[in-house]
């Protein structure tokens, strides 16, 4: 019990960092919400069982145009994929042993950031201890997106579309660093540009759904780069 409550509190202090970065970015998500149409409450259950930035966006934005389910089950699916291939890496650090449903609850508490703290955990990670650091991050960023939904409503309309500005300003953040230091990256990101563009007036293309367009080509660009230049083993290092 003891060891238990050292990983809850290990686990907690762990997340709270984690836990006021994704407030202020799940509020800028909160207003994109507001502007397709969420109320507080579904602002933040979505967020709740969501918790990935491009993911909400994708969703948000797709709701916002009146997308097809299909359009957003399958495009909840591309931007969050990553996650399948970190629950497998992660179930490296779980003890043998370990009941099936800590694995499969750890796997649901994957977001980058718990999923880079669980890692670097020493030892073997304890259920408990991403338990903890997704339970304080989650509410955070669940928290926000809400906020950003009621603050979204009560703000005036040119600082609410100034504000929903602050999450391109984030996607910017993101893609910069990895595009300097990897022109692989910076060749993907530049093609994911152009061909968006052209799709949009382009015959036949022009007239899918923005959320089809959006997903095909997330698809494309992915499989060319991964056929294109695939990362080799040696390039994550002896760990």
């Amino acid at each position: 019990m003891t060891d238990m409550r050292s990983e809850v509190v290990s686990g907690l202090r762990d997340g709270i960092p984690i836990a006021m970065g994704y407030f202020a970015v799940a509020f800028s998500l909160g207003i994109i919400a507001k502007k397709a149409g969420l109320t507080a409450v579904l602002g933040f259950v979505s967020s709740f069982f969501t918790r990935a930035s491009a993911g909400e966006y994708g969703v948000y934005t797709l709701v916002a145009i009146n997308a097809t389910y299909v359009e957003i089950v399958a495009m909840s699916l591309v931007a969050n994929l990553r996650y399948m291939l970190m629950s497998a890496a992660l179930s490296q650090k779980i003890a043998p042993g370990t009941p099936w449903y800590h694995r499969l609850l750890m796997a649901c508490c994957i977001t980058d950031e718990v999923f880079g703290i669980s890692v670097n955990h020493k030892g073997f990670t304890p259920p408990a201890y991403t338990y903890s650091a997704a339970l304080i991050s989650t509410l955070c960023w669940a928290s926000g997106c809400a906020a950003g939904v009621v603050a979204g409503g009560l703000l005036p309309s040119d600082l609410v579309s100034a504000l929903s500005v602050a999450l391109y300003g984030m996607f910017i953040a993101i893609i910069m660093p990895p595009s300097r230091s990897d022109r692989n990256v910076l060749y993907a990101v530049a093609a994911s540009f152009a061909l968006s563009g052209l799709c949009a007036v382009a015959p036949i293309v022009s007239a899918w759904s923005p959320g089809t367009r959006t997903i095909v080509l997330t698809v494309l660009i992915s499989l060319a780069a991964a056929w294109l230049k695939p990362i080799k083993e040696t390039d994550h290092g002896d760990s």
